[in-house]
């Protein structure tokens, strides 16, 4: 979609979702965008449907999930689980259903983007913490991909082609997996740390068929094991030696599928003990054994050419 016209006020959509769109786990319930001017009512009164619409001085609770984005202006937000707290543009703000809230810009107005949704996939995230109410806050800045996505859930939104509420739903996990992202980078705003990290895992793959322990990577890097697992954990979301496994699993299966290697050449280059640990290891983390996987995978290339 083409960005706003600056001329432009208001652009909002209140969807229904039936069985089928319920099924697929997120539904959206509006997309929209508001620019509010200076010393304007707040929020415009004509433009939300009874269960939408709120005195910013009592707050609301809402019965589904919203996620807020700032493009212009400040003002305050707060909720059950956060005080009084100043926004900026280039901020965004979950809210969660269930959970009382308010905000509003200063006299002199915002931008604000919006999309709604609901559904066990976002129960799931929550549930499992990947978002929480006692962290509605995230700042993003002003990121062009990201007022791109709003644009397009609001043309989506607008169209209601046939399919469009999957289309929002993956417009809504695009929006959020971005946030996600944004928030555990800032967790290593420290530079230096992102370069050991990084140069960690360069030597990982590079060093893929030599016997390089975790404990060696962190001794060439000064630091010591305990941090250097600690963190690296934190940063991937694999320890150090799980990091390698991974990395000679996804070697293992180029071999497999790419070269005629047999499955006892392909254990000694990944270094493992003996062909018995290899083909366990695999099975166990693929469900076939080494050989499964190099036929099923011919056939189904072969059945594609």
């Amino acid at each position: 979609m083409d960005e706003i016209d600056p001329k432009t006020t208001s652009l909002l959509k209140y969807l229904v979702a039936n069985e089928m769109d319920e099924q697929w786990g997120l539904t959206v319930t509006t997309a929209g965008y508001h620019r509010i001017r200076r010393v304007s009512v707040y929020p415009p009164t004509r433009d939300h449907p009874t269960p939408y619409y709120f005195d910013h001085k009592k707050g609301r609770v809402l019965g589904e999930f919203q996620l807020v984005y700032l493009t212009r202006g400040k003002g305050a937000f707060q909720s059950k689980h956060l005080g009084p707290t100043r926004v900026n543009e280039g901020d965004m703000f979950l809210l969660f259903p269930g959970e009382w809230h308010t905000y509003r810009p200063d006299a002199d107005g915002w931008d604000e983007y919006w999309i709604g949704f609901k559904g066990d996939v976002a129960d799931h995230w929550v549930r499992n913490r990947f978002f929480s109410p006692a962290s509605p806050l995230f700042y993003i800045g002003i990121d062009e991909g990201v007022t791109d996505l709003y644009n397009q859930a609001i043309e989506a939104a607008s169209s209601e082609k046939a399919g469009f509420q999957q289309l929002l739903a993956g417009i809504v996990a695009h929006l959020l997996g971005t946030v996600y992202s944004n928030q555990r980078d800032h967790q290593f705003a420290d530079k230096e740390i992102i370069h050991k990290i990084n140069k960690a895992k360069a030597m990982m793959q590079e060093n893929i068929f030599l016997p390089l322990s975790a404990e060696e990577i962190a001794r060439r890097l000064n630091l010591s094991y305990s941090w250097f697992r600690r963190t690296f954990k934190e940063y991937t979301g694999f320890a150090p030696a799980k990091y390698m496994n991974e990395l000679k699993l996804q070697k293992a299966k180029a071999f497999l599928v790419t070269s005629d290697k047999s499955i006892k050449e392909i254990s000694i280059l990944l270094l493992f003990e003996n062909v018995e640990y290899f083909s366990t290891f695999f099975k166990k983390a693929t469900g076939k054994t080494p050989l499964q996987y190099r036929v099923h995978s011919t056939k189904f290339l072969k059945s594609h050419e």
